[in-house]
């Protein structure tokens, strides 16, 4: 978790929630209750959300508050949810997007 912002010159010191578990793409991760998902994939240095269908472009966060949709991901099976905005839950489950259906990424 090596990439969190620790302290912020306007914001101070974030307050964190509790260390929870969730799932990324099968795989077991951590993030603190509460924050963004977007924010807990990016302390664990993942930078894609999706992938564009047309043109296969990989799209991640861009405005960080719910206006765009380039952090799109299929979370607990719903498609196109915004998370950078969407607060992380214990024992969710968060998959990277194909387009903008619920098709998950298949590498």
């Amino acid at each position: 978790m090596a990439e969190r912002i620790k302290e912020h010159p306007i914001l101070g010191i974030p307050e964190k929630g509790t260390l929870v578990k969730f799932t990324f793409d099968g795989k077991e991760m951590e993030g603190f209750e509460g924050e963004p998902i977007a924010a807990a994939l990016k302390a664990a240095g993942v930078m894609v959300h999706r992938y564009t269908k047309k043109e296969h472009k990989p799209r991640g966060i861009f405005c960080a508050i719910g206006r765009c949709t380039d952090c799109v991901m299929i979370v607990n099976g719903v498609p196109n949810v915004r998370t950078c905005i969407t607060p992380l839950k214990e024992g969710i489950v968060v998959q990277t997007q194909y387009g903008v259906s619920a098709e998950p990424f298949k590498q």
